[in-house]
């Protein structure tokens, strides 16, 4: 490995421990901005009941293997030695990071993001409060805004406006001091002592999937199915496995599986998690085989 490559990797694990410390979990990229270790099941002969997020034990499972802990860290860059940069996972305690990416567009007929942020702040009556901003190499920027722990924000691309993707649950986002094939991400100047601001009320209620609506028109969070309503609190679980696209759907139902048991109520949802993972798409012995792994892990913790 080049001089500078080992420069660029020992600065990218120095800046995630650093990050670590704030308690961001992290996990070690590559310059193309991706997971910088393959899947360890990617010569698999056969596919998987259910997709594996760690419970294998090794790494290569992308943000599942994220973490705070520096020996862990450590280890993940030391089978990585080619990362130059690192990922900072969104949604997790403590601070259940947002992410509001705001890109740059080439296409001048369209508003730039930063208009169209401001647009819906008007529209929606909210600001953006002093938080961290990171600025990407494509001269985009990356706001960092803090969730409440009983709300999933699901990623996505150009829903809230056209050029702003969000960075939530699942997602990450390149950390300050990673070096990409573009270049560098850097902390904007005043803002690198800071830390992630609560994302404004008004702006979460545009993040949050829309509630599920009662058959007949009702809004009731009681209730049995996704079609006649699901336990309260679940809602936006079960929003978040029906936005799911080709590719992340056993991810999605896996993590609103866990999310749904360690708050207690997995048995009560298990039935709209199911017909909303066949919804998408995954076959109902898929669903039930996430799920399942899903409530073995969680009955783990301590």
């Amino acid at each position: 490995m080049a001089t500078t490559d080992r420069q660029a990797t020992t600065l990218a694990l120095a800046h995630a421990l650093s990050a670590a410390e704030r308690g961001l979990a992290v996990i070690p990229l590559a310059r193309t901005k991706l997971p910088a270790l393959r899947s360890p099941h990617r010569h698999a002969p056969t596919p998987e009941p259910f997709t594996c997020h760690g419970e294998c034990g090794r790494f290569g499972h992308g943000v599942h293997d994220a973490s705070t802990d520096p020996a862990r860290i450590r280890a993940l860059f030391a089978a990585a030695p080619w990362a130059t940069g690192y990922g900072i996972a969104c949604g997790l305690p403590p601070h259940h990071l947002i992410g509001i990416d705001l890109d740059t567009r080439p296409d001048e007929s369209e508003p730039d993001s930063s208009t169209a942020l401001r647009e819906l702040a008007l529209r929606h009556l909210f600001t953006i409060p002093p938080t961290v901003v990171v600025l990407t190499p494509s001269g985009g920027r990356h706001l960092w805004l803090t969730g409440p722990p009983d709300h999933v924000v699901p990623n996505s691309a150009g829903r809230l406006a056209p050029g702003i993707d969000v960075r939530g649950a699942g997602g990450y986002l390149v950390g300050p001091g990673s070096r990409t094939r573009h270049g560098a991400y850097r902390t904007a100047p005043g803002t690198s002592h800071l830390a992630p601001a609560p994302c404004p009320p008004a702006l979460l209620r545009l993040l949050l999937p829309p509630p599920v609506r009662r058959a007949g028109g009702g809004g009731s969070d009681a209730g049995g199915t996704v079609a006649g309503g699901v336990v309260a609190g679940g809602r936006g679980l079960v929003h978040f496995v029906l936005a799911a696209h080709e590719g992340q759907r056993n991810t999605r139902l896996f993590w609103a599986a866990c999310r749904a048991y360690e708050n207690g109520i997995g048995p009560a949802l298990l039935t709209p998690l199911l017909e909303a993972a066949r919804t998408t798409g995954l076959t109902e012995r898929e669903a039930r085989a996430t799920i399942a792994s899903a409530a073995r892990m969680t009955a783990r913790r301590p």
